[in-house]
């Protein structure tokens, strides 16, 4: 099984886009990456996921949001909106169902993606994977974390700096993407996507809470939700150790379809 490197466009005119895609071929269920704020698809959890592939003879797909890696695009303009538009389009190019696995922002955008298929009526999703899902991030983990002065300086200049363990330049926060984000907002009432979720959450990750995800958990009402805390895991969760329980929680996934359908 090859892994090919293509670009499509998203957008068109000023709004046009270049995206990068690396594609494993193989069977279904698929993998679709979705990484976070800032990321790209050669972090260790996307290639973990890709080797996963190769070893299972599973399909894998992986894409850099415009703005980061190697797609093209300016971070500045980035927003919820766009970020959703470019992943509906790389999913497009997929073929049969996917286990989609979100990390982060990833976490938020594979949730819009799951309601934007269920509107359409479309049954794609075998299942969700969110790794410390940043539910909303843009309002409840972004704005009401600035101070005063970050919110002046944000509604003055239309941008604010912050600085990144992750980093070592900050990251620009921008006025498009806090008001963008406001129109992609899930809780506040049920969220149904139509198939299951695995969640996993690091207890000691400063970034996205325990008690944001367990706000997430209690509003998925009607679907088939598990949720794995490591207790010493940080944000990221790309430790060995953590790597391998990604793993295992995908093909535990893949399996119960598998066993499902064969009833």
């Amino acid at each position: 099984m090859r892994v090919s490197a293509r670009r499509i466009e998203v957008g068109a005119g000023a709004e046009a886009r270049d995206i990068a895609i690396l594609a494993r071929d193989g069977n279904t269920p698929g993998l679709f990456w979705l990484g976070g704020f800032r990321s790209d698809m050669t972090g260790s959890k996307a290639e973990a996921l890709d080797q996963l592939g190769a070893e299972h003879g599973l399909a894998v797909t992986r894409f850099d949001y415009s703005g980061h890696g190697r797609s093209g695009g300016d971070f500045h303009r980035g927003t919820i909106s766009r970020w959703l538009e470019e992943a509906l389009a790389v999913l497009s190019t997929t073929t049969g169902p996917q286990v989609v696995i979100g990390s982060s922002m990833g976490g938020w955008l594979a949730l819009l993606l799951a309601r934007h298929l269920r509107l359409l009526g479309t049954q794609q999703l075998a299942g969700l994977v969110l790794i410390a899902p940043a539910t909303d991030m843009t309002e409840d983990l972004m704005l009401n974390a600035m101070t005063g002065d970050e919110r002046a300086a944000l509604e003055r200049d239309g941008v604010v700096l912050q600085p990144s363990q992750y980093a070592s330049e900050p990251y620009p926060i921008t006025r498009a993407l806090i008001e963008d984000g406001r129109q992609h907002l899930l809780f506040g009432r049920s969220i149904e996507v139509g198939c299951p979720v695995a969640i996993l959450q690091g207890g000691q990750d400063p970034d996205v809470p325990q008690a944001h995800t367990l706000r997430l958990v209690e509003h998925m009402l009607h679907d088939e939700v598990s949720l794995t805390l490591v207790p010493d895991g940080d944000h990221r969760l790309s430790r060995p150790e953590d790597l391998e329980l990604l793993r295992r929680v995908v093909l535990q996934l893949i399996e119960d379809r598998s066993a499902a359908f064969a009833h």
